[in-house]
């Protein structure tokens, strides 16, 4: 992703979706979910991800992945009580980062309202040392990685 803007994506880009609900303390002031609260929606969608494919167990994994970086571009607003569905896949699968692009998509639009990445960086848990993405997450993650 540049920094240039670029067109919203379609739901066709990506591969996998999880739904989160919009909450009413989402919305700000100006009457749409603040820009903050996309962050909370990324976060929120890939850990679900792979809370549901068995390979995170936020209490007890020895390797964990940190955020190290994120950003999103806004292309149309979304307020509560909006249902949202983040797009999800995978750009980059290295040795011990992955590099998510998400995308919000609100009820049943096609075209997204914010494009983003997000990366993690497995390290181990104790330490904070970086470590190999355990092979049980990478194979989950595999499937994520769209063909283009």
């Amino acid at each position: 992703m540049s920094n240039q803007k670029s067109s919203p994506p379609t739901r066709a880009d990506f591969v996998a979706f999880e739904e989160v609900h919009s909450r009413w303390n989402d919305n700000d002031v100006y009457g749409h979910i603040n820009n903050a609260v996309y962050y909370s929606f990324f976060d929120t969608a890939v850990n679900r991800y792979l809370i549901e494919h068995n390979v995170l167990d936020i209490h007890q994994d020895q390797e964990i992945g940190l955020v190290v970086e994120t950003q999103c571009q806004y292309f149309a607003p979304i307020v509560y009580p909006d249902l949202i569905h983040v797009g999800l896949k995978v750009v980059h699968l290295g040795k011990s980062s992955i590099r998510y692009e998400v995308a919000i998509f609100k009820n049943n639009e096609d075209v997204a309202c914010a494009l983003g990445y997000f990366v993690h960086v497995y390290v181990n848990r104790l330490s904070n040392a970086s470590t190999p993405i355990p092979q049980k997450v990478r194979e989950v993650l595999q499937r994520l990685v769209k063909d283009s």
